[in-house]
């Protein structure tokens, strides 16, 4: 089976683009693929949003990071003020720090991982 990385660079106006993160992720785990999906740039701003109960994608989130799979960018909640709602939402923080905590697309590559950006 597949190494996929999901990015999801989604602005607060794209839900499209942040939910269908969701949506692949989920598809390809049950799939039997391996997935991640990592919140980085200001897509890191929909963990809160996706936390949030009364949020239509709640519920799929939760399921989503049941898996297991989904982090932040731990550079990018610092840069939008959101890495304690990251934290509070038991999302873990990527902390490549060769790359000042983004995490690494070269180093995702040369392990076989396919790359989609949201």
């Amino acid at each position: 089976m597949s190494k996929v990385a999901i990015f999801v660079h989604a602005t607060e106006n794209e839900i499209g683009r942040a939910l269908h993160s969701l949506v692949y992720t989920q598809e390809l785990h049950e799939a039997g693929h391996q997935v991640k999906l990592i919140f980085d740039g200001q897509g890191v701003l929909w963990i809160s949003k996706f936390q949030d109960a009364s949020h239509m994608a709640n519920p799929l989130f939760n399921a989503v990071k049941k898996l297991g799979v989904i982090e932040a960018c731990e550079h990018c909640a610092s840069a939008f003020n959101v890495t304690e709602s990251v934290k509070e939402a038991g999302v873990p923080l990527s902390t490549d720090n060769d790359k000042a905590g983004h995490a690494s697309v070269a180093d995702l590559i040369s392990e076989g991982w396919q790359i989609i950006t949201l």
